[in-house]
């Protein structure tokens, strides 16, 4: 298929995750691009495993499917100049290196604008202005003080992280989204951008209501599990078997909820016939629902309110999740042929354009797999 980011040249300087994951985005849609290793360790996360696949770990191959690598030692005189060449025809450099450390090689936004002032260059940083500018971001830390952890768990347990670096993946999205916003500008202009997506702030910025309930009343409302601080319900249930998520977005929802698992009684109950009343009154409500989903199994009350129009489904583990009809038939998992792992399963990207699903055209590189080709396509 065509992709819209064809013959688009990205130089890839970042490493770890937050980086590789917003060229990764980029490399679904077509851009092609040369991730810059050090040629005698590549990115630190080839060696974070088990589990491997061959001599790849997961985690990178995670990250980095649909690029290219190229090993390059930038301590030496050889290695800044192939990086000075590269940036001089890139469309946009990425990179997520300590603030300063490329102007210090001569790789800063200033130096490389004056060969190319087209250059998109985006620089992911730990924090931006203010007193921490200089610190480094990691993404457990950042999920730790930007409130993520303060408002994930159970209200009487440990705060919890979310189970994948969430933090460092938003961050990358947000990444890809100001590089295409700066290249629809120089589109217009012909001016490329110096810009920077900070980890901590792009980590306050999608704690969404949460934050934003606290900004208007100057009350946390904290860990609350599985429940939704200002929809009810809105959470998981035990039944017979396993666990089951419900949400209940409305009060029409709710009325339809209550039909099917022959409560009616709490829908005319006027204590939770409005959702603020449901919110208000959620201890009253809850444990009437608990006992009730405790009656059936998960399979027989998904069907049930699912046909009602409520939404409902199970909490899956990994396994579950990938022998899920809808997931076997989506096309989000690829088998990819791998020169060091052999025939690996793989998701490719989430996006569906004009009716096809971007395939993975390339395996997650080896290190410096592509050193010695590691130009542009002039063609």
């Amino acid at each position: 298929m065509s992709l819209p980011l064809e013959g688009l040249r990205v130089l890839d300087l970042s490493r770890v995750l937050a980086g590789p994951y917003a060229t990764m985005l980029l490399a679904d849609l077509g851009a092609d691009v040369i991730k810059v290793e050090h040629p005698g360790h590549g990115d630190d996360t080839r060696g974070w495993g088990p589990p491997f696949v061959g001599d790849e770990s997961a985690y990178f191959m995670s990250a980095n499917r649909n690029k290219r690598s190229t090993g390059v030692d930038l301590k030496t005189d050889k290695g800044l100049a192939k990086i000075k060449q590269l940036a001089a025809s890139a469309d946009v450099l990425i990179e997520n290196m300590r603030r300063g450390t490329l102007a210090k090689l001569g790789l800063g936004y200033e130096a490389l604008k004056e060969t190319n002032p087209g250059l998109v260059y985006c620089s992911i940083t730990g924090f931006g202005p203010g007193p921490d500018r200089d610190r480094p971001g990691y993404d457990f830390l950042v999920q730790a003080r930007a409130g993520v952890m303060g408002i994930t768990g159970w209200p009487d347990g440990e705060p919890t992280k979310v189970g994948v670096a969430v933090a460092d993946m938003v961050c990358g999205l947000y990444a890809s989204n100001a590089i295409l916003a700066a290249l629809h500008k120089r589109a217009g202009t012909g001016e490329g951008s110096n810009v920077e997506v900070p980890l901590f702030e792009t980590t306050l910025s999608w704690l969404g209501n949460r934050a934003q309930e606290f900004l208007v009343t100057g009350e946390d409302t904290g860990r609350m599990g599985n429940e939704h601080p200002t929809l009810v319900p809105y959470q998981t249930f035990r039944t017979e078997d396993r666990t089951i998520a419900v949400a209940c977005g409305n009060d029409a929802q709710f009325q339809k909820l209550c039909k099917s698992i022959g409560r009616t009684d709490l829908a005319d109950d006027g204590r939770f016939t409005k959702n603020s009343g449901r919110v208000e009154n959620r201890e009253a409500l809850v444990p009437e629902l608990r006992r009730t989903f405790l009656e059936r199994g998960s399979e027989e009350w998904i069907s049930t309110i699912k046909e009602a129009g409520v939404p409902c489904g199970p909490v899956n583990t990994l396994a579950q999740v990938f022998e899920d009809e809808h997931v076997l038939e989506s096309g989000i998992l690829r088998e990819v042929e791998h020169p060091a792992a052999g025939t690996v399963r793989m998701l490719a990207s989430p996006l569906i354009l004009d009716g096809e699903r971007p395939g993975v055209r390339k395996p997650p590189p080896t290190l410096g797999e592509h050193t010695d080709s590691a130009g542009w396509k002039t063609s």
